[in-house]
């Protein structure tokens, strides 16, 4: 049996053929996600411009279908976002590349993350930096991803049930901070929890239709914003569940 695109499309038609019982094997499905990932950098990614090695290495090497609703696990590698419950949803992989390359992280750089949702972004950013704070409002969310994270072996990913308005203050202050949900403006107590020298990647905005990915850089002398690309994130909540 021949695997392509999706192994399981393949099994059926094995199935159909008489005294057919073969099922791929673990290193066939490992092959086919590894075939999946690689096209995703090659046509999402790379087409797209982003550049930056360490986060194509990362977004190679981690399993997105992992973080996936099972409902949902086909769709993995989709060029869109998927819903993961409680009306959220996980990234388009351009935006988690484009938000982690515009982060210029470093192996040894202290990150807080606002929005934990599935847990990909986090993963991606615990394979580039030393150590991520990771804050989610939907508690079952928390769990869910802490789970998945703790499965794949992230130890220096640390996450928390709360809102991330107030962020993560024992912690702070951090070299950079990432936000995969739109505020309405860019919280103070994040502006005050960056370093001076740090970076911001904030999708800012009231509405769908009028989110703009902006990039706060803070030095010496104040903070400076670049708006970048329009973007459509789910709401920054402000209540926790």
């Amino acid at each position: 049996m021949t695997i392509r695109g999706d192994w399981s499309l393949a099994l059926a038609g094995c199935l159909l053929a008489a005294g057919c019982t073969a099922e791929p094997s673990a290193g066939q499905r490992a092959a086919d996600w590894e075939a999946r990932r690689t096209r995703m950098i090659d046509s999402q990614l790379r087409a797209r411009g982003i550049a930056d090695k360490r986060v194509l290495d990362a977004m190679q090497k981690v399993p997105r279908h992992l973080f996936v609703p099972e409902e949902y696990r086909s769709r993995a590698y989709d060029d869109s976002p998927l819903p993961i419950g409680h009306d959220q949803t996980i990234s388009q992989p351009y935006i988690v590349g484009y938000m982690s390359e515009a982060l210029e992280l470093r192996p040894t750089d202290r990150v807080l993350e606002i929005g934990t949702g599935s847990g990909y972004q986090a993963a991606i950013l615990g394979e580039l930096a030393g150590d991520v704070y990771t804050i989610e409002i939907v508690p079952e969310l928390a769990e869910r991803a802490r789970a998945a994270l703790d499965a794949a072996g992230y130890r220096n990913v640390h996450v928390r049930h709360g809102n991330g308005y107030l962020g993560w203050p024992e912690a702070a202050p951090f070299d950079r901070i990432i936000v995969t949900a739109a505020p309405e403006k860019i919280p103070q107590a994040l502006v005050d929890q960056l370093a001076v020298g740090g970076i911001m990647v904030v999708p800012v905005g009231a509405v769908y239709d009028d989110q703009i990915m902006t990039i706060v850089r803070k030095t010496d002398k104040g903070v400076v914003t670049r708006e970048t690309l329009p973007v459509r994130f789910v709401p920054m909540k402000k209540r926790i569940e």
